[in-house]
């Protein structure tokens, strides 16, 4: 069984949330994360948001977009599993919003 996080954890994940809904735009969110995050760190969560923008066309196989992206199949998967299948809906609730703004 998982074991939860502590408190201190719990606390720090809120006040991180808090940190990134103050940034006003996309500039205070990019300086924001070049500081809070690593450049490897920012390519992997910017290669996850590209493979969920192409598995929303639903118009590619795992192995077309790894050879479109260079992202694992393993990753692939994971991230259609999470825009599918997971509670958390995350992905789909930002592809459905900027649907919406274009």
């Amino acid at each position: 069984m998982p074991k939860s996080p502590s408190p201190q954890k719990t606390k720090a994940e809120k006040e991180l949330i808090e940190a990134l809904l103050s940034l006003k735009n996309a500039d205070e969110m990019q300086r924001f994360l070049k500081d809070v995050c690593t450049p490897q760190e920012i390519a992997d969560l910017s290669d996850r948001w590209w493979v969920a923008r192409i598995l929303d066309e639903a118009k590619h196989s795992y192995r077309e977009i790894h050879e479109m992206t260079g992202v694992s199949v393993t990753t692939i998967g994971r991230v259609a599993r999470f825009l599918q299948q997971e509670n958390f809906q995350g992905y789909r609730l930002v592809l459905d919003r900027l649907k919406v703004k274009r």
